[in-house]
């Protein structure tokens, strides 16, 4: 196959690209990345020359590029969007143009040329939240999306289930839980307290620490996302999770054990605006249909996150500058 991959220079992108290409030399990669701030081709240096793969610069809203570029392959994989909640609450409109347009454009134009498949990669935010006795997130659960960022998920999830009832375009849409990991940008909470702490800096928790996350690591999601590229049905959602939830303030302790800091470098801020207290996600269709499963622990991910970003200083510097 060739594969459009969009935003396939953020962090969950280039880890797909890289697992992709090692799972499937056979096939071919076009990416297409507008390199925003949080994109970085240097964490696609170790598969720039490999001839399988192709790194295109563009916006997905650009109508013609995206045209020419679908046209010449086989699927779309979409991971392209903004997606730090605190910079939707203070702006929306990127956002908006990108995950709801954006996906507007690329449906269009894989409708027009007919392709085999295209997968669109989602979030659980969408659901909402839960409370901590409430039964986690399914394909079931009805969207109540509390923050800008996800709203606009929500609203490209249903332009592309919309595509398949309308016009018939084969798609899938995965909804998963919070990933971490190799090359992610250090806004996000894992790398975020790991470089300040590398740094000699404290770490900031929201309110009381107790809002609870599913996280999930990266190639456990990529996994997940072959399964479904290659066996899931046309037209469903699968829900992808780590089958680890953890609350904030033990995940921060968590971090600090393993790099031998103290609890003394906690710092507590106020809460943010919209900070919803609990995502979990059952993933027992994915598990059951395709054989899903995670196969990396929160302890033994957590441990390899930190030595990637201890060997990797010169990736994370420059993002943090």
């Amino acid at each position: 196959m060739k594969i459009l991959v969009t935003g396939g220079a953020g962090f969950i992108g280039s880890n797909f690209i890289h697992y992709w290409l090692r799972e499937h030399p056979d096939d071919e990669i076009v990416n297409l990345d507008a390199l925003t701030y949080a994109a970085n081709l240097e964490s696609l240096a170790e598969v720039e020359n490999n001839p399988h793969y192709q790194f295109v610069e563009g916006d997905i809203t650009d109508a013609a590029l995206v045209d020419g570029l679908v046209a010449t392959c086989d699927l779309i994989v979409h991971f392209a969007a903004e997606s730090h909640v605190d910079r939707s609450i203070a702006d929306s409109a990127a956002f908006i143009k990108t995950n709801v347009e954006g996906t507007r454009v690329l449906l269009e134009a894989a409708r027009h040329h007919g392709l085999k498949r295209f997968h669109h990669v989602s979030t659980d935010e969408v659901f909402g939240a839960l409370d901590f006795d409430s039964p986690k997130f399914s394909e079931k659960t009805p969207y109540d999306p509390r923050s800008p960022y996800s709203a606009s998920k929500a609203a490209s999830d249903h332009l592309v289930r919309s595509y398949y009832h309308t016009y018939g375009l084969p798609i899938t849409i995965s909804n998963c839980s919070n990933n971490y990991g190799p090359y992610q940008h250090p806004e996000k909470l894992i790398p975020h307290f790991v470089t300040n702490l590398l740094n000699g800096e404290s770490v900031t928790v929201y309110g009381d620490g107790k809002n609870i996350r599913d996280w999930i690591y990266v190639d456990d999601h990529n996994r997940g996302l072959d399964l479904i590229i290659n066996k899931g049905r046309i037209g469903e959602t699968y829900c992808l999770g780590g089958n680890s939830e953890c609350d904030n303030l033990s995940l921060t302790k968590d971090i600090l054990r393993l790099m031998g800091q103290g609890e003394d470098k906690i710092e507590y801020v106020t809460d943010r605006l919209g900070h919803d207290l609990r995502y979990a996600i059952d993933f027992s269709k994915a598990a059951t249909e395709l054989g899903f499963a995670p196969q990396v622990s929160l302890a033994a991910g957590l441990a390899q996150t930190i030595k990637w970003y201890q060997d990797h200083p010169s990736w994370w510097r420059r993002l943090r500058s």
